[in-house]
């Protein structure tokens, strides 16, 4: 699989925007936005241009703060393991959408539907939330859902301290 970019947006007010997958891989889960690189372009530009696409709202790259370089591996389907960027983003113009795949819909940090995520998600997110910046591997069951094992490492990504 191609490297992918992840997004969360985050507002003044204390919320996250997740945005519930409508359609392809993770149907039903409530997920940041993103998808996959295309040739040519950079992370960054991936990150901006699934943003979007998924929620019709528009950021500047420079305005992504790197927050996670994470590895995702599923060992029973080479195919499937891939590299993943994660951004905040606290400044952007327009308002979030409806699109053909993602649902958004923001959420106060307290009330996260971490039952209705992946799994995976579950264990990286609140650090990333709590500020801290990560780099990792995630080890995936041949289910490619159920996390057999995690390994974080906090860093200080972009320049950042």
């Amino acid at each position: 699989m191609r490297d992918t970019s992840l997004v969360y947006l985050l507002d003044e007010n204390g919320r996250v925007l997740l945005g519930r997958k409508r359609r392809g891989m993770g149907v039903g889960k409530w997920n940041g936005f993103g998808g996959k690189i295309e040739p040519g372009e950079t992370m960054r530009q991936c990150a901006v241009r699934e943003l979007r696409e998924e929620s019709g709202i528009q950021v500047c790259p420079k305005d992504l703060e790197l927050m996670a370089d994470l590895y995702f591996d599923q060992p029973s389907d080479g195919s499937w393991s891939h590299g993943g960027m994660v951004y905040f983003v606290r400044k952007w113009e327009g308002v979030p959408v409806l699109s053909e795949e993602m649902e958004p819909c923001w959420f106060f940090l307290e009330e996260l539907p971490y039952q209705e995520m992946w799994e995976a998600d579950r264990i990286w997110l609140p650090q990333l939330l709590s500020g801290k910046q990560l780099r990792g591997t995630i080890l995936f069951d041949v289910d490619g859902d159920h996390v057999l094992r995690s390994l974080f490492q906090e860093v200080h990504l972009d320049g950042k301290k």
